[in-house]
């Protein structure tokens, strides 16, 4: 009965994202986009595509640079039709909503899409640690070269939902001094047999100098509270290094992640 009534809720969503688009008559991305086909990566020996998105004075302020946020599961942060429930975060809607009201500072986007290998990539594993040296080593530094962006680390976000919440807590646990952001949406902290939540718990070094979002819906509640209080003990405070928001009643879908989008944007980039 439960799955029929996700699948019932789920099914309304995609319905009413379909309406709004309409209304609005949306058959493209908000904005400015460019794609890299097949990114190659030497660490993982795969490739993926790469979208980024630029912020709307990209192409007139010429001499401005910009922070960046790296997204993964790309192909469901901004486009419908390549999103594989066909609906999307609309972050492309968002950020430039936030960006006109100037509640958000502008911001590159770097949606690296996903591989079948995406279970692997996204966990404390070995091809997890490749996909996290993929974006420190090879990713990150041709953005960089390519794009006007502020390369440091306050500048420098990452997010995720799920397994790509679980990936995006790694790299900034594990690379605060390349990512000093991230945000993590319905993390799968319960994978591996709550393997990230105990290495916390075993953890003894100081406090590391980054911000984090954390957030659930229905799904995996008790293990995203539990990462928080585990965060809390060790001295992370709420409203400093730690955000936390739990959006009850919310499914475990990209509309769920679409309506909450602001609140982490707001976090990692708000003015």
């Amino acid at each position: 009965m439960q799955n029929t009534d996700n699948e019932a809720a789920e099914l309304l969503e995609q319905v009413k994202e379909l309406i709004r688009r309409r209304r609005k008559g949306k058959n493209k991305i908000s904005g400015d986009v460019e794609y890299h086909h097949s990114f190659y990566s030497a660490n993982l020996q795969n490739e993926r595509d790469i979208i980024i998105w630029l912020p709307p004075s990209y192409n007139n302020e010429l001499e401005k640079k910009y922070p960046v946020l790296y997204m993964h599961d790309g192909q469901n942060i901004m486009d419908p039709k390549t999103s594989f429930s066909k609906t999307d975060w609309r972050v492309d809607e968002t950020v430039t909503r936030m960006i006109k009201k100037n509640q958000l500072q502008e911001i590159i986007i770097v949606g690296i899409n996903n591989t079948n290998d995406r279970l692997e990539e996204y966990s404390d594993s070995e091809k997890g640690n490749n996909y996290i040296k993929f974006i420190t080593d090879e990713l990150k530094p041709f953005i960089d070269k390519t794009y006007r962006t502020l390369p440091d680390k306050e500048n420098t976000a990452v997010m995720g939902s799920s397994m790509g919440g679980l990936i995006s807590f790694l790299i900034v646990w594990k690379h605060p001094d390349i990512f000093a952001k991230a945000a993590c949406l319905s993390s799968s902290f319960h994978y591996d047999n709550r393997k990230i939540i105990e290495m916390i718990k075993a953890d003894n070094d100081e406090i590391k100098d980054f911000k984090l979002y954390l957030d659930s819906g229905e799904d995996g509640l008790e293990e995203t509270q539990l990462m928080f209080a585990e965060l809390s003990l060790k001295g992370y405070k709420l409203g400093k290094e730690l955000d936390y928001f739990y959006d009850r009643g919310a499914q475990h879908t990209e509309s769920a992640w679409a309506e909450r989008l602001e609140r982490p944007l707001l976090f990692l980039f708000g003015k």
